[in-house]
């Protein structure tokens, strides 16, 4: 056994010390980070979010409990390094044409996607890639808010994306569901939204039995933002809500969400300066193992 796997002081901080590379061919997951934050409305700092989850992904190696078996063994995963960077005048516009060529590619090669945010704003190139590859998508979005605002095209931020999405027809609302919401917003689309109090009083399986009821057999694209989480577990985070799951609530939902069809997933808002003790990048990083064993339970 190679010890120096669980010395995370020391050596290359890939996500899970994986593979840093763009070779597509034969690679089932890729981890692409997008290190942006121009969408962020309150506490900047998501920009560092990419590192910060690779770093902490070293404390949590290729196996996570209580996952039985090394996902790496079955999955050959690559860390596809930051896109969405940049100085430019339209910095937004850029990240997102950006992400969205990256995604186009990798799910034209085969594999499935989770990416490293960054803030909110996130999602529209992703989501729109793969849209193009398995039609429209159901939305299963972790989060304290809905990010449900119109944009109406100009005003586009970290609050917009389930609004506009929805209104292009890339999201289907009436599938799709929001959870552990605690703030309020327009729900012009639609969405089904499960409100922080209700997911809190049911249990971890009977909350993941909803959501699976909700979205069906379509296909899945999850967003994940760390500000879910109550801020005693996720104080690292540009807008924290108290009110929030604990980090194993969370994780026993996102574990008996197994069987849904997850093509893509995004776990974004792990702002680490306002962390220092690294509880933010840390759940995120666990988060993400959970994030890549529900997309690998779908690979063949």
């Amino acid at each position: 056994m190679d010890k120096g796997q669980f010395l995370a002081y020391g050596g290359i901080p890939t996500f899970w010390r994986l593979e840093s590379s763009r070779e597509l061919q034969g690679t089932d997951l890729a981890v692409m980070g997008v290190p942006f934050d121009v969408g962020t409305s309150n506490r900047p700092g998501a920009r560092f979010g990419p590192r910060a989850i690779r770093e902490m992904s070293l404390h949590t190696g290729n196996f996570c409990y209580p996952w039985d078996y090394s996902v790496k063994d079955k999955l050959n995963i690559i860390d596809y390094g930051d896109v969405g960077l940049g100085v430019h005048n339209d910095l937004t516009s850029y990240m997102i044409q950006d992400t969205y060529e990256h995604a186009k590619t990798i799910f034209n090669s085969g594999a499935k996607l989770l990416t490293l945010g960054g803030d909110h704003t996130i999602p529209y190139g992703p989501v729109r890639a793969a849209k193009e590859k398995y039609g429209e998508i159901a939305l299963i979005h972790f989060d304290s808010h809905q990010d449900s605002l119109n944009s109406e095209g100009t005003s586009i931020f970290h609050g917009s994306f389930a609004y506009d999405l929805a209104a292009e027809g890339a999201i289907d609302a009436s599938k799709s569901v929001q959870v552990f919401i605690r703030t309020e917003m327009p729900n012009e689309m639609g969405y089904n939204i499960i409100h922080a109090n209700e997911a809190l009083n049911q249990t971890p399986q009977d909350l993941a039995s909803e959501i699976k009821n909700i979205v069906g057999d379509m296909p899945v694209y999850i967003t994940f933002d760390i500000d879910s989480l109550d801020p005693v577990y996720a104080p690292g985070t540009g807008t924290p809500v108290p009110g929030g799951p604990t980090t194993f609530f969370m994780r026993q939902v996102l574990y008996h969400l197994i069987g849904i069809n997850v093509v893509a997933a995004d776990l974004v808002e792990v702002a680490p300066m306002y962390d220092p003790a690294q509880i933010t990048p840390l759940s995120a990083g666990v988060i993400a193992c959970d994030l890549i064993y529900l997309m690998a339970n779908n690979i063949k």
